[in-house]
């Protein structure tokens, strides 16, 4: 049967269990709490999705050369307005981890350069930092920020580590403070940061500014004109419900002419030696005449059609699930209240962060201590103990939560989607409490 017969309309629905029974794809019996990893989506879009890759399927050339380019400028539009910026500062790429590396590999890094980033920004893209540093005179200086802190510190500590960097390299005679970077949301502990301001600071240095917004599109509200960053990023398969994996990637035009190639170089790309007109480019010519965007449209062979699933992604997002004020409503008091399950359920604590701060994240420390006495673990198994627990949440309790060890114990993290309702919390709180037990017990050894 195809998909669009077992399709629902697209009315407005009830969070929690009748949005997960009506539209949502998983499991009998997996209770999903981590939609912060990977996403997830409805089967509405997943109609579209299908749809799309039939119709690849049925005239690859036809769809890949001639009807993909038209799809994808509509997805930017689509995008571009939910953004609040130009379409032509707009292109799609697989992920956060594909844009930062974007930016960060395009930069000329010389001798005594430095990109400043704050502590809790993604593993991957702190490694990505050292990988294109490496072999270079440039350096990366991590802002050690205790978090959670309070706002206002995050700000100062921010100033002052930029002016201090850019005071160093005053005193070296070399070098810059080329870019910083942060993030919208962290993602462990989970909580808001100051971007706005942080980005304004930058503004005011003289330094460019990288937003990581792997946690934005679809939790914040995100105006980019009236933020105005250097560049950013937002991945649309974790809270837009678009298939895995897309994600926005903005650079104004003041800066375009900095992104000279894709990663990986594909046709688009044009080398100064060559010149325009040399540097033939075999896919066939598209309305879009803006050279950064335009190489944007092919950078390799993948599948294009999660790129062309936006717009029934955003008709769910506004439609089903109310848009943007009803879904941070429901999951920031989901949230909150999951919180206070979880200390209550595990005897323990949250990170404490404030109102301000709340996002779709409720976190708590587990039961679990470090040591060498009976029921402790001792410090040198802490990465065999998390991955043993994160394995055992999917192979004996069919669900996932995320695990990380900082300041010298294990916190949790529940991810609260539409499709979350309460007891799905429960759940998750017994399983924890479970899991940790399991660990006291030696059980992981």
């Amino acid at each position: 049967m195809p998909a669009s017969e077992s399709t629902p309309a697209l009315v407005r629905t009830p969070f929690g269990k009748p949005m997960r029974s009506k539209y949502f794809l998983f499991a009998e019996g997996h209770v999903n709490v981590n939609q912060g990893s990977f996403g997830g989506y409805p089967n509405t879009v997943r109609a579209a999705l299908r749809r799309y890759q039939d119709e690849a399927e049925a005239e690859p050339d036809r769809f890949i050369r001639y009807v993909f380019p038209d799809l994808l400028r509509r997805s930017r539009s689509l995008l571009a307005k939910h953004l609040n910026c130009p379409v032509d500062e707009l292109v799609l790429c697989p992920n956060v981890t594909t844009a930062t590396n974007t930016v960060l590999r395009n930069l000329n890094w010389g001798d005594g350069d430095r990109v400043i980033y704050t502590s809790g920004v993604y593993g991957a893209l702190e490694k990505s930092i050292e990988s294109v540093l490496e072999g270079t005179d440039s350096i990366g200086v991590k802002i050690d920020l205790d978090l959670p802190s309070k706002q206002d510190q995050i700000i100062d500590q921010f100033r002052s580590a930029l002016r201090r960097e850019k005071e160093a390299c005053k005193r070296a005679g070399k070098g810059s403070v080329k870019l910083a970077i942060f993030d919208t949301i962290v993602s462990m502990p989970g909580l808001l940061m100051p971007f706005e301001e942080m980005t304004k600071i930058c503004r005011e240095e003289g330094v460019l500014s990288m937003i990581d917004g792997a946690h934005g599109l679809g939790h914040i509200p995100i105006d980019l004109k009236k933020l105005d960053p250097d560049f950013f990023t937002s991945n649309c398969h974790k809270w837009l419900f678009v298939p895995r994996a897309v994600a926005a990637f903005f650079v104004p035009k003041r800066n375009q002419h900095l992104i000279r190639t894709t990663f990986p170089t594909s046709h688009g790309f044009i080398p100064q030696s060559w010149g325009k007109d040399k540097a033939h480019d075999p896919m066939p010519s598209s309305a879009e005449v803006n050279p950064m965007v335009k190489q944007f449209e092919y950078f390799g062979t993948m599948d294009g059609a999660p790129y062309c699933c936006i717009q029934e992604a955003l008709q769910f997002f506004d439609v089903v699930c109310g848009g943007h004020e009803a879904v941070y409503g429901y999951c920031t008091d989901l949230a909150r209240r999951a919180e206070e399950l979880l200390v209550e359920t595990l005897g323990t604590e949250t990170f404490g962060i404030t109102e301000e701060e709340r996002v779709f994240f409720a976190q708590a420390r587990l039961p679990i201590e470090i040591g060498e006495n009976k029921g402790q673990v001792p410090m040198e198994d802490v990465g065999l103990v998390t991955d043993w627990m994160h394995k055992t949440f999917v192979d004996q309790y069919r669900t996932y939560m995320y695990l990380l060890f900082y300041r010298g114990a294990w916190w949790a993290r529940l991810s609260v989607a539409v499709y979350v309702d309460f007891e799905d919390c429960q759940y998750a709180a017994q399983v924890l409490k479970k899991v940790s037990k399991q660990v006291r017990r030696g059980e992981y050894k």
